[in-house]
């Protein structure tokens, strides 16, 4: 009997689109949660009093206030943002994996995983700042009273507009605590999945497939969540402030922080959890079953073509 013809490795070019395409996609189911999480972190800003008790309530203000259609305000900054972060960020892994990898293809130690997906989260978050930034300013937008808002129309009217009235360099601002969060975020993921995935496959109960993925990455999400979120807000913050009479409101994200606890608690480095939670195990799903089709119908295709 023949053996089958080897099975051609994916080319990089090809992992990167599909990466990127798969998080934009995610994006599309999670962008009402991501708006409601930057809500609430801007609720109760400086001492103000909030405009929403919980994320319940912040779902129900918009409803009644902008529509359904204001649930998916700022999608296409979330989407751009996933083009460019994302994209970026599992090249980025996917070389330096390659890099580090032994000459026999043994994959890296746990640590090494640990610091080079710290390194390719904060490479990605630097790519990405710009389209962070349109991101928050977009879907907090509504929140302001109509002569107070932006009005940006898409992502491009938001970089092209900050750009001209704000100059180039804004574009970066928060730079530092959002390569800080992706650093948070990335570490915190590769150990908690990987052990909660063990843990799950070690009850018994579970076997290794989407329900498995499923659960660790909702057990991860919970614990990447507690651990990134003050210095998400300290990022959401510095990056919808304005700069009123050449003086910005934050000096940078400690005195976000400081600001923050003394004027509203240490509680409140929280606020939003719910819908931050709510957004990250599902859109690392969603990830990874888009990427999982993406790259299924791909070997498909190139199999079919060496026919």
């Amino acid at each position: 009997m023949a053996s089958s013809p080897k099975q051609a490795p994916t080319p990089k070019g090809i992992k990167f689109l599909f990466g990127g395409t798969a998080g934009m996609a995610a994006t599309v189911f999670v962008q009402p949660l991501d708006l409601v999480k930057n809500r609430m972190q801007m609720s109760g800003e400086g001492g103000k009093v909030r405009e929403h008790k919980t994320s319940f309530h912040a779902v129900l203000k918009i409803f009644q206030k902008e529509g359904l259609r204001g649930m998916y305000t700022g999608l296409s900054a979330g989407l751009f943002r996933q083009a460019t972060y994302t994209t970026t960020r599992l090249g980025i892994y996917s070389t330096l994996f390659d890099l580090t990898s032994g000459q026999d293809g043994s994959p890296p130690n746990f640590a090494t995983k640990a610091s080079i997906g710290m390194v390719a989260g904060a490479t990605g978050a630097f790519v990405g700042t710009p389209a962070e930034i349109s991101l928050i300013r977009m879907t907090s937008d509504g929140r302001l009273p109509p002569e107070q808002r932006r009005g940006y129309t898409s992502v491009f009217n938001a970089l092209a507009r900050i750009t001209r009235e704000e100059g180039l360099f804004t574009l970066w601002r928060g730079c530092g605590p959002t390569m800080a969060r992706a650093m948070v975020v990335n570490a915190a993921q590769l150990a908690s999945y990987s052990q909660s995935k063990q843990f799950l496959l070690g009850t018994g109960y579970f076997q290794d497939n989407i329900f498995c993925h499923f659960g660790a990455s909702m057990i991860s999400g919970f614990v990447t969540t507690c651990a990134s979120m003050p210095v998400d807000i300290a990022k959401t913050r510095i990056q919808n402030m304005k700069v009123i009479d050449g003086k910005p409101e934050y000096s940078g994200g400690i005195d976000v922080l400081s600001k923050t606890i003394r004027s509203e608690g240490v509680l409140s480095l929280w606020k939003g959890f719910t819908p931050y939670y709510a957004r990250l195990g599902p859109h690392t799903v969603l990830t990874f079953i888009f990427l999982e089709q993406m790259n299924k119908m791909y070997r498909n295709y190139a199999s079919t073509a060496q026919c």
